[in-house]
């Protein structure tokens, strides 16, 4: 557990609270994947700090329900009057350098429960913790105290040897690794515990908006609305080679029904295509509240002069794939005439590695995958503009050091095109008025829970970009109505 509990009265009574709150979860998950607490058998991965002293306090607790417990001290030490109480309640305690009865007993739990390294702890585990890590069997259920043990707590980044849990604990707020990957692929499901703790103070590094935050902050229509003033969204979108890129971006603009008007930009072939799929769009250049510009792009004089006006009238642009460059070469020349929040970068790991070529730094893709939250900030900095780092947890971070993460989306929303649709939601939330950190965070949230609600029309299998495009009224009308939010 945090220090800070320590600091907050007599640090046994927190700390039971704490177990107490672990041990009913770790009860329920035995009880849900077992069929029965009594008789189970759990092996606690005890460190010297207080994740540790939950850890064993969480045994106590378990083992007066019958379940047999198992503590390996890992560190050699730990919280003394946990391991006592441990013993006289019938429990084991193990020395990990004992390698016969610790690797027996990790082998054989039902459960085990990480409590090895607490939120001070730093880099990959190693020698005997990072040896019996690698003993648990695949089947068995893993759950985390606090965080994975191996992670870096803050940023979330991996360097070794970690824990990967099913569930992790966690008390009072959860850490940074709960919402940055790659750390935060390995929290598994989060559940928090309420130990009285007053609200955390200080600054704030990571938010994550839920249901009720999205819909309060959602565009709903006045009464009294036109479809000039919903906002007018202009895209600069496909090519020849890629026109289904123009025709996902303006279904994704379209479907959201965010923006009262979608215009498109492009060569008459696309623009066919996209006036085919999508009847409610409006050919040709006219006036817009926002731009999205750059999707499927590649090297068209007409559209990269679009692009350039676009870049230059300082209104709102969510700038994607083919209108990247363009927009990175212009503000390091010092031509920034939108503020951060005007600008919305979307980009891929792939994109980012060129992004920070052309800053004049060569890191490869496999560390911006493994860094993602740091170079997403290290781009909105030198660049000062807002960056949404596509992935399976969409980061989008701003200047000032802020990042906002969203992981709705089922894993099948890994398929071509539904980058294209997010630019179109972020896009239309941009020219209905919304900034750029705010409308980057909504729309990659809409475009998760839209990808839910086609993954579950397709009875739990593959989906399509187009399918997450169609999903995303019901998403947001869901959504609404769970808010219960109604036309004003």
């Amino acid at each position: 557990m945090a220090d800070e509990l320590n600091r907050q009265g007599p640090p046994d009574r927190l700390l039971q609270r704490a177990a107490a709150g672990l041990a009913f979860i770790t009860a329920e998950v035995l009880d849900e994947r077992t069929g029965g607490v009594y008789g189970r058998r759990v092996a606690l991965l005890v460190g010297s700090g207080n994740n540790g002293a939950d850890a064993l306090l969480a045994g106590i607790r378990l083992r007066r329900r019958g379940v047999l417990i198992d503590a390996l001290l890992v560190s050699g030490t730990a919280y003394e009057p946990g391991v006592r109480k441990l013993r006289a309640a019938g429990g084991r305690v193990i020395s990990a350098v004992d390698t016969e009865a610790a690797g027996w007993a990790v082998s054989s739990a039902d459960l085990v429960l990480d409590g090895i390294v607490g939120e001070n702890g730093v880099g990959p585990l190693k020698g005997r913790a990072a040896e019996l890590i690698a003993e648990i069997p695949a089947a068995t259920t893993v759950i985390a105290v606090d965080l994975p043990s191996g992670i870096d707590p803050d940023s979330g980044e991996i360097t070794g040897t970690h824990v990967t849990a099913d569930i992790t604990v966690t008390f009072s707020a959860a850490k940074g690794c709960a919402l940055f990957p790659p750390g935060a692929h390995a929290i598994g499901a989060l559940r928090m515990v309420d130990v009285g703790l007053p609200p955390v103070e200080g600054e704030v590094i990571a938010r994550r908006l839920g249901d009720a935050d999205i819909a309060a902050r959602w565009p709903v229509p006045q009464r009294a609305a036109h479809k000039y003033t919903r906002g007018v969204l202009g895209v600069v979108a496909g090519s020849d080679a890629y026109p289904g890129a123009a025709v996902l971006a303006v279904l994704g603009a379209v479907q959201s029904g965010v923006a009262g008007i979608t215009r498109f930009v492009g060569p008459a072939g696309v623009t066919a295509h996209v006036l085919a799929a999508v009847p409610e769009a409006v050919p040709g250049i006219g006036q817009v509240q926002a731009w999205l510009l750059g999707s499927g792009v590649e090297n068209d004089g007409e559209q990269d002069r679009a692009i350039d006006t676009a870049l230059s009238s300082g209104l709102p642009c969510v700038v994607d794939a083919g209108a990247l460059e363009a927009c990175v070469r212009r503000r390091l020349d010092g031509d920034r005439p939108a503020s951060a929040d005007r600008v919305l970068l979307t980009p891929h790991a792939g994109e980012m590695a060129r992004i920070m070529r052309w800053l004049g730094h060569d890191v490869p893709r496999a560390e911006i995958e493994a860094r993602p939250r740091y170079y997403g900030l290290e781009i909105a900095k030198a660049l000062d503009v807002t960056v949404l780092v596509k992935g399976a947890a969409t980061l989008i971070a701003r200047p000032d050091g802020l990042v906002a993460s969203q992981a709705e989306a089922p894993a099948w929303l890994a398929t071509a095109g539904a980058g294209d649709v997010l630019a179109g939601i972020a896009g239309a939330l941009m020219a209905a008025g919304l900034g750029a950190f705010d409308a980057g965070e909504m729309a990659a949230f809409i475009h998760g829970r839209a990808a839910a609600v086609a993954h579950k029309a397709q009875s739990g299998g593959p989906i399509t970009a187009s399918a997450v495009a169609h999903g995303t009224p019901r998403a947001i009308g869901e959504l609404l109505s769970a808010a219960g939010v109604r036309d004003r």
